[in-house]
């Protein structure tokens, strides 16, 4: 591997910065978040900030970003969890929890001196919360890993077809889709839909406390199922196919639109101003996307985290029979842009296998199963990340050798074992999708660029250019965020527009650069990883 040097500005202070010769400095795991520095003054003016919210399914972090010079420095200011919490047979998000560390992000700022003159939030897709008479949540959102949605997309296709669900919204089948989770509420004759009288996602849910004002946003309302890029708006039709009322469904804002400001009650409470509240690309893959130094027009990506999301980026949907058939989404961008993408099962399988060796008392780091991942035997056992036994949490090296089994595969022994079972087969993975991403859309892609915090590890990096054959360019590993700052700059005049803040990200960040290796070898694994999991083109 390779890397291309940013333009880096150099910063007063003792925090850990980005720099190309120590781009993992903040990441004792290898998995973690990116941190930079201190405060700078020009002129003995301190340099405004703005502040990103970055909520993924494990954990969320508040981000100050400042422009200096075309250069963007990037200083996280708080880091929290975000565990799910089960109450009997239900899954649920802490909502209160991250409003209470959304509120210690503006306190950390305002203690360090910072001059906040925007906020925004960016978050993971398809969940959210009801709002009843006078305002009030009603109950805690439903996490989308929770089982009461088990058959429901399923049921809901049968009465409904997947064409028609399909040619109106354009989005992959997945069942924990929100309009599953409806048509899960409605089966179960939820009291909650009898009191509802406002449907908000989680940024928008977030959005609301801050400053009293309800918006649905974008990206994130495209994620439903039940949003229509045709008709520009929430399908009625579906809506009523499945019995909901489409007056629970606001207005719908694009990234880059003002929606208000802190509550006076929240500044009050703080001792802090009034700041501005922007929606940005609140799908933290539409930031992802934002955020991606492409050169090129025509460029594919992977968002690689929890989940691995890969895609290109175009003008129109494509909401044809293919791309039905191929099981690809349109999601909501910036810029009035869609997403067309294909998600991938991602690093979850990793992480719960991480999570049920330590409850049997083997303590392994990330590195350490990554180490151990690359001295074990190649191609031994591989696996479909996305059949469906992965879904749900739980023991994965089990349900991995069950897999194996399954398929007449040796099963892997040691955790090293299951690591490289679960590594080689999403870089497989991902050159399947890829090659569908090039049919669908017409495209022929030079190489991939990948994003998030997946991307430290080097590894799966590397085995990701190896199996497509084609270079990787790997960062910025806070792809989110900064693409939730970008807007928020374009939203204030800061920058002209996607491409300029694509320009000034690819200059101020490191991109680490893949060369594929050991071409005979991966294409031979790739025709048996095929024939394994039963995939077609």
């Amino acid at each position: 591997m390779r890397e291309l040097p940013p333009r880096f500005n150099s910063r007063r202070g003792n925090s850990r910065k980005i720099s190309a010769s120590n781009p993992a400095a903040c990441a004792p795991q290898g998995f973690e978040a990116v941190l930079a520095g201190d405060d700078e003054r020009l002129g003995g003016f301190l340099l405004p900030s703005i502040l990103a919210y970055d909520l993924g399914a494990s954990s969320g972090r508040a981000l100050l970003g400042r422009l200096n010079n075309r250069t963007i420095e990037v200083e996280e200011v708080h880091r929290f969890g975000n565990d799910p919490v089960v109450v009997g047979d239900r899954m649920h998000w802490d909502i209160l929890r991250l409003y209470h560390d959304i509120k210690q992000g503006l306190l950390k700022a305002k203690h360090a001196g910072e001059t906040i003159s925007s906020l925004a939030i960016d978050s993971w897709a398809v969940d959210f919360g009801l709002v009843g008479r006078g305002g009030e949540l009603l109950g805690n959102p439903y996490h989308y890993r929770d089982r009461h949605t088990d058959g429901v997309m399923e049921r809901t296709m049968e009465r409904l077809t997947a064409s028609r669900i399909f040619g109106r919204s354009g989005i992959q089948f997945l069942p924990f889709n929100t309009i599953y989770q409806l048509a899960a509420l409605k089966e179960a004759d939820s009291p909650l839909l009898e009191q509802a009288k406002h449907f908000l996602m989680i940024p928008d849910l977030l959005r609301y406390f801050l400053t009293g004002e309800m918006h649905n946003e974008f990206s994130n309302a495209t994620t439903t199922q039940f949003y229509n890029p045709v008709l520009g708006g929430w399908d009625a039709e579906l809506l009523a196919d499945i019995g909901i009322s489409p007056s629970l469904f606001g207005n719908v804002v694009q990234p880059g639109t003002r929606v208000g400001q802190l509550r006076a009650s929240l500044t009050e409470e703080l001792g802090i101003d009034a700041i501005p509240v922007f929606a940005v690309a609140e799908h933290d893959t539409g930031s992802a996307v934002a955020a991606v130094p492409a050169l090129e027009r025509d460029f594919a990506y992977l968002s690689c985290g929890t989940w691995s999301l890969m895609g290109t980026e175009v003008d129109q949907p494509v909401m044809g029979e293919l791309a039905q058939t191929l099981n690809f989404t349109n999601e909501g961008g910036v810029g009035g842009t869609f997403r067309l993408l294909k998600n991938i099962m991602g690093l979850w399988i990793l992480n719960e296998s991480h999570r049920t060796w330590e409850k049997a008392g083997l303590s392994y780091s990330f590195p350490e199963l990554v180490a151990l991942a690359e001295k074990a035997p190649a191609f031994r056992s591989l696996i479909d990340p996305d059949d469906p036994m992965f879904l749900h949490a739980g023991d994965m090296p089990s349900r991995i050798a069950n897999y194996c089994e399954r398929t007449g595969q040796q099963a892997p022994q040691s955790p090293g074992e299951f690591v490289r079972c679960i590594l080689e087969s999403l870089a497989l993975k991902y050159r399947y999708v890829l090659e569908l991403t090039e049919r669908l859309s017409g495209k022929s892609f030079s190489g991939l660029h990948m994003v998030g915090g997946g991307i430290q590890n080097a590894l799966l990096c590397q085995w990701s250019a190896n199996a497509i054959g084609k270079p990787v360019w790997a960062g910025p590993v806070e792809g989110s965020a900064l693409g939730n700052l970008a807007v928020q700059w374009i939203a204030q005049g800061e920058l002209s527009d996607i491409w300029e803040a694509r320009k000034v990200i690819r200059e101020s960040f490191p991109v680490t650069v893949y060369e594929p290796r050991d071409g005979a070898q991966w294409e031979d694994a790739y025709g048996r990883f095929r024939a394994l999991t039963g995939l077609s083109k």
